[in-house]
């Protein structure tokens, strides 16, 4: 959304950060979401004309979830009130039921706002439920996660789900350079006090965090004025409130799975660039290393298996190296492992040989093991053919035991396919030469 410079003239308590302080009470000051909030979108009309549902905002932090629940109330003259799962409880819940109930019978609705929504536990959420059915309340909750997996199906079918993007770096600009010279909320400083590479550094250092961009102005400011900067702000200055930012990352979240699994998929389609995007990601983010490492493990032997069987052992050599070395030194090995990993010839037709002999076993129950396939380390288990008529494959020509049969009676399914790729062509050619001994072998006895 565009700015433009409408706040309520209430008198500002100085003494809250700024990012409280500029917290946009319209929709003309709100930034960003253009998606949802342009004057053409469904969630824009709903506002305009008091129309209003039961909505969850699922977004990353410092998007506006929160403003724009408390906009949404205030437009349609509704009462806000706010809970957090993190804070709060049943008592919370049945007291901000009672509040909507006496407005209601005022004649005025309710908005009830729950910050981080997939907090609360199923019976939790499911007290929502009668209250949101009968009208007493509005429900917006917010979250950073993704609802269909923390949210109850019967609160997330009430609910119409609205996804809020990470502001753009141009958004966060703008963002700061009002919060730099707003005369009423703002700092009030000249737009020169900081220049705009220096105020582009900030907004990249922010990650789409509007409430992080505004933090780390106001702690600029503040030491500038300490060390005497106020009028020029050296870019030493602004290098050091910026250093040790990370970027956005989840550990077990949304954005955590998001981006193993990019770091997956990239080594699956051969980008080692791309997959070392994605690694380095992981790892400025702050994800355990080992972790990382025990994937690595998985992708050599789901996507390359045995088209290159090397791809394990280097995968489990870089997490031993990992181990012995620690972090940050071991990580390049790790590297080493996913450019490998992506630039190796790939096949997972072992993965899905695997998959397909537990879907049998799990269909086809418990088949007898065929008596020349038996152990026979007793009298009896002789006496009873165990082992009887077993053929030892290294006393067969060229090592094979053509024609034997090493699945229960009447079940001869075919699992491995292996693919035209790496090592796994010369397994193809192998398993088509010894399929062809077989056919000779069954047609040789035929014809006894």
């Amino acid at each position: 959304m565009k700015n433009a410079d409408l706040f309520t003239t209430e008198t500002v308590d100085r003494g809250r950060p700024l990012a409280d302080r500029m917290r946009p009470v319209s929709m003309e000051t709100y930034f960003g979401q253009a998606h949802l909030l342009a004057q053409d979108k469904p969630l824009r009309i709903a506002i305009d004309t008091g129309n209003l549902h039961s909505m969850l905002f699922w977004g990353p932090p410092g998007t506006g979830k929160t403003t724009l629940a408390r906009m949404i109330a205030s437009n349609c003259g509704a009462q806000f009130l706010s809970i957090s799962a993190v804070l709060s409880g049943v008592k919370e819940i049945r007291a901000a039921v009672e509040q909507a109930k006496q407005a209601q019978a005022e004649g005025r609705q309710t908005v009830l706002f729950v910050d981080e929504v997939h907090r609360f536990n199923k019976a939790q959420q499911d007290a929502f439920l009668p209250y949101v059915e009968n009208g007493t309340f509005i429900f917006i909750g917010a979250t950073t996660e993704n609802p269909s997996f923390e949210l109850n199906n019967a609160l997330l079918s009430r609910s119409r789900v609205y996804v809020l993007r990470r502001l753009e770096e141009s958004e966060l600009v703008d963002i700061l350079k009002h919060g730099l010279t707003d005369t009423h909320s703002g700092l009030g400083l000249p737009v020169s006090a900081i220049s705009d590479e220096q105020l582009t550094l900030l907004a990249q250092a922010a990650d789409g965090d509007a409430r992080r961009a505004l933090n780390l102005l106001e702690i600029l400011t503040d030491l500038a004025s300490a060390e005497g900067q106020a009028g020029t702000i050296s870019d030493e200055l602004v290098n050091e409130v910026i250093k040790g930012g990370t970027r956005r990352f989840d550990k077990g979240g949304e954005a955590f799975y998001d981006q193993i699994s990019a770091l997956h998929k990239s080594v699956r389609g051969s980008s080692c660039d791309g997959a070392l995007y994605w690694l380095a990601r992981m790892l400025d983010g702050g994800c355990d290393p080992a972790y990382i490492a025990r994937r690595v493990v998985r992708m050599a032997s789901e996507d390359i298996g045995n088209a290159d069987p090397r791809a394990l052992s280097l995968a489990i050599a870089a997490w031993d190296t990992l181990e012995r070395l620690g972090s940050p030194e071991g990580e390049l090995a790790l590297a080493q492992a996913v450019v490998y990993l992506a630039v190796a010839p790939k096949s997972n037709a072992v993965y899905k040989a695997f998959n397909a002999a537990m879907a049998d076993v799990k269909e086809s129950g418990s088949l007898e093991v065929p008596l020349h396939l038996r152990n026979a380390p007793t009298k009896l288990m002789s006496e009873l053919d165990y082992g009887k008529e077993y053929r030892y494959a290294h006393d067969e020509p060229e090592a094979y035991a053509a024609g034997e049969q090493y699945f229960p009676d009447g079940h001869e399914p075919r699992y491995y396919q292996p693919v035209s790729r790496g090592l796994e062509e010369k397994i193809a050619d192998k398993l088509k030469r010894l399929r062809q001994l077989d056919e000779q072998y069954n047609n040789d006895r035929g014809r006894k």
